[in-house]
């Protein structure tokens, strides 16, 4: 018998759908697209249980005839390209031909289409890769496929599934992506029988980000537009002095209207604003780069989210370019002018810092964990932390006096860090870590006995918030009510925050708000881990409570001091990193060479 053999193609369409489906957004985005190409100006997207139970993209573009439909579930059958050289001239989302035939074998599928000026349409039902039935059916110009049952042939796949929450986010993410580089399409998205958005045709992309993003964002973007060697950068991005996110959600990039992930485009975007933005925030910026299809590879990753370019240094140094002229034209107050010529040193510098962060590679949840920490449940003192003043000592732990006792504070270096004389040596403290530490493990001892103080905003602040984020925080007010945020609906994806916890300061507190957000939407959620949320929340809390007094006195030193090693782990700061460190008297002879 032979030991080699040709698959049957309906194992083969399954094994393909290994790649071409990873989670139900990936049907989503594959349908869209073949919307999109079909010249598509209003495509419906449906889902329910996270798109295990149902997906639905319906549009009005061209439409197929029967012979068209029934071809199109064929493997590699494709009306985009004829040859290889096509691939070099592509204007088209899809050009595969894997994507029905992968979806149709690993689930029950349903397409109605009909072109314009046809008697009638054509419906073909596939269940698990082998058809139903092919018959006429009655329909307006377009297209219409339901996907339901997913996995239904390969159950193995449903186990790999998320909950409901976090494969519904991705769904939602992928038709934004769609939607913002197709402004002249009209786009709804519905789930669980709710409108997620409803966004009309657009005359631009300022006007799409504010149907889907919410007008705040949009409000705080300008226009970016530039070109050079037959290469253009266009699109919004954030003016200078507007803040950041706390994740690369709203950092999207996109090529030839392509949705991708590339850290060329990102990390260009991200080095351009370290004069502007703190480390570890990111601009808002919704960007497009049109370049001649034949300097970029497509087709270097199944699902289509990754690109290559021929020069990835060339593309990066005009991204670098062309956004620092930007960010800095509107600084000097010089919209309507030319963009001023970045020098050489300056684009170089900033070069060398995106190589650095490429070669290093790291993701977005890259920050060092912090550890965990099991809140006390007894009720303690419930405080509020001074601007200028020092927290009190968290009242769950003795205090280790002794070793305090030991420290003799010297003095501060550079206004962030003291410097202690010990028995063993000398020691640094990080004074703000030091105080996030104790404020950390504080407001997580109110956390969990409930006795969290709120203190009202003179002027509450109105937060309006895209579709996701609303329902979000929606779904989590009852979570947030319980830590000291008021927090109440003000209209279609619109709220009012009236109140925060006592420790946050108040001009913080939208900021601080908008962060946990970012965290609901990497999966933090109250509902599957509370202490998770809680200590999510107490973090970013801390982060921003902390204002270090420009001096600080022995007392107030060893005060601190004696605050900090009451804390479970007054070693680390509530990100990870060390609260000091220490030279020991073995180790400074060395230094100075002495046996």
């Amino acid at each position: 018998m032979a030991k080699v053999r040709i698959l049957p193609d309906r194992v083969a369409n399954q094994i393909a759908a290994g790649e071409v489906v990873e989670r139900p957004a990936a049907v989503v985005k594959e349908l869209v697209e073949n919307a999109l190409d079909a010249g598509a100006t209003r495509v419906e997207v449906e889902f329910s249980h996270g798109g295990r139970a149902l997906m639905r993209i319906e549009d009005n573009g061209i439409g197929m005839t029967r012979e068209d439909a029934l071809l199109a579930l064929e493997r590699h059958a494709t009306s985009k390209i004829a040859e290889a050289g096509d691939l070099d001239r592509l204007a088209t989302f899809g050009f595969r031909g894997e994507a029905l035939p992968s979806i149709a074998s690993v689930s029950r599928f349903s397409l109605q289409t009909c072109e314009a000026g046809a008697a009638g349409g054509t419906e073909i039902v596939v269940n698990g890769g082998r058809i139903v039935h092919v018959r006429d059916c009655g329909r307006a110009q377009g297209t219409r496929i339901e996907v339901t049952q997913l996995f239904n042939s390969v159950p193995a796949r449903r186990k790999f599934l998320k909950a409901d929450a976090t494969e519904a986010a991705h769904i939602v993410a992928a038709v934004r992506l769609h939607a913002l580089a197709s402004p002249l399409a009209a786009f709804t998205l519905i789930e669980d029988g709710r409108v997620v958005f409803r966004s009309p045709t657009c005359p631009g992309l300022a006007d799409r980000v504010g149907e889907i993003f919410g007008r705040q964002l949009a409000e705080q973007l300008m226009v970016i537009d530039a070109s050079e060697g037959g290469m253009r950068l266009h699109g919004l991005i954030a003016r200078p002095g507007t803040g950041g996110r706390s994740t690369r959600h709203e950092t999207i990039t996109y090529v030839n209207r392509r949705p991708v992930d590339s850290r060329t485009l990102s990390y260009g975007l991200i080095e351009s604003y370290h004069e502007v933005l703190p480390k570890g925030r990111y601009p808002a910026a919704f960007v497009f780069l049109e370049i001649d299809p034949s300097a970029v590879d497509v087709n270097v990753h199944p699902s289509k989210r990754e690109v290559r370019f021929r020069s990835e240094a060339s593309v990066r140094s005009f991204v670098i370019r062309s956004v620092l002229a930007r960010l800095r034209a509107e600084a000097g107050g010089e919209r309507e002018a030319p963009p001023p010529v970045v020098s050489s040193g300056e684009e170089r510098r900033a070069e060398v810092a995106v190589a650095r962060m490429m070669s290093a590679a790291p993701s977005a949840s890259s920050a060092p964990a912090a550890p965990p920490v099991a809140f006390s449940a007894r009720p303690p003192a419930v405080s509020v932390f001074p601007a200028a003043a020092l927290p009190v000592a968290p009242r769950h732990i003795a205090t280790d006096t002794t070793l305090a006792a030991r420290w003799k504070p010297i003095g501060l270096a550079h206004g962030v860090y003291a410097l202690f004389e010990t028995p063993a040596g000398l020691v640094l403290l990080d004074r703000r870590g030091a105080q996030e530490r104790i404020v950390f493990e504080e407001l997580g001892a109110q956390f969990s006995a409930g006795a969290v103080l709120t203190q009202r905003l003179l002027l509450p602040v109105v937060l309006e918030l895209d579709p996701v984020g609303a329902a979000l925080l929606k779904d989590r007010l009852p979570f947030l009510a319980a830590h000291g945020f008021d927090v109440a609906e003000f209209g279609r994806h619109t709220f009012r925050l009236e109140g925060v916890p006592a420790v946050l300061p108040p001009m913080d507190a939208e900021a601080c708000l908008r962060d946990l957000l970012d965290g609901f939407r990497d999966g933090v959620s109250p509902e599957r881990n509370v202490e998770v949320a809680r200590e999510q929340l107490a973090r970013l809390a801390a982060a921003r409570a902390v204002r270090l007094p420009a001096q600080a006195g022995p007392e107030e030193l060893r005060a601190l001091v004696t605050t900090l090693f009451a804390c479970r782990a007054p070693h680390t700061s509530p990100g990870g990193r060390p609260t000091h460190i220490e030279l020991s008297q073995g180790e400074l002879m060395r230094r100075f060479g002495k046996s």
